[in-house]
């Protein structure tokens, strides 16, 4: 029998997305084991949203890392998936990551995002985020490149088993932005990382409010800002567009 899955969505202010992610999950087959939204906090509805369909909900401090860390200490599930408002799962989620994670080799594995809008699909956009889970570690950390660390993001749906992160520490929780870099990097001494290849629907919210170029740019320079261990600039450079 495969492991039971769950799924931590941490929550700020998403009541625009909310509406079709609830839907989505409903249909998500099989359904996950266990579903526990992490609110940072919001002051629109995301959390009368999120009671009214029944869901668990877990009020933290503000931080994607501090809810991602809370989240998974108190999901009921022995593999977890951490996935974003503005993402759309495949339906068969639950069984992709139970296949996956049945690899003992493989600690840490996300899903392929495809980068879409209302009315279009950003290829370039999401050509850039696949190759940067390969340019990113080689140029800012090719001592663990060359050992087979991969960068994955945040939007990429990331898995993993919930023994194992809390064995590493979690995430880092002074981390506002780019805390899926630093798990990537703990998991990596655990065992490979995986970028299943199987899309998931994430929001162009950001390339929508910044345009490709502008987008582009600070997905990379913040990239480049992590690496060279300026942490106090990201989340300044990487503003909410919410």
């Amino acid at each position: 029998m495969s492991a039971p899955v769950g799924i931590v969505l941490p929550v700020l202010n998403e009541e625009r997305a909310l509406p079709g992610l609830l839907d989505i999950l409903t249909k998500l087959d099989p359904q996950p084991a266990d579903i526990l939204f992490a609110d940072g906090g919001s002051s629109d509805h995301t959390r009368e949203l999120i009671r009214q369909a029944g869901y668990r909900l877990l009020e933290t401090e503000a931080g994607r890392a501090i809810q991602i860390n809370a989240g998974v200490e108190a999901i009921a599930a022995e593999l977890v998936c951490v996935l974003h408002a503005d993402t759309i799962p495949p339906a068969d989620m639950v069984s992709v990551i139970a296949d996956t994670l049945a690899d003992p080799k493989i600690a840490l594995a996300s899903f392929t995002p495809l980068i879409k809008g209302p009315d279009k699909t950003r290829w370039f956009t999401t050509f850039h985020n696949w190759i940067k889970t390969w340019y990113a570690p080689m140029i800012t950390r090719p001592h663990l490149f060359v050992r087979g660390v991969r960068l994955l993001f945040g939007d990429h749906a990331m898995f993993f088993r919930r023994a194992q992160f809390l064995e590493i520490g979690g995430c880092t929780p002074s981390d506002a932005v780019m805390e899926e870099a630093d798990l990537c990097v703990k998991f990596a001494r655990l065992g490979k990382i995986k970028l299943v290849r199987r899309w998931i629907e994430t929001s162009d919210r950001r390339i929508a409010a910044w345009g490709p170029l502008k987008a582009n740019w600070i997905y990379f320079k913040v990239g480049i800002l992590w690496a060279v261990g300026a942490r106090g600039r990201m989340a300044k450079d990487y503003p909410d567009v919410r």
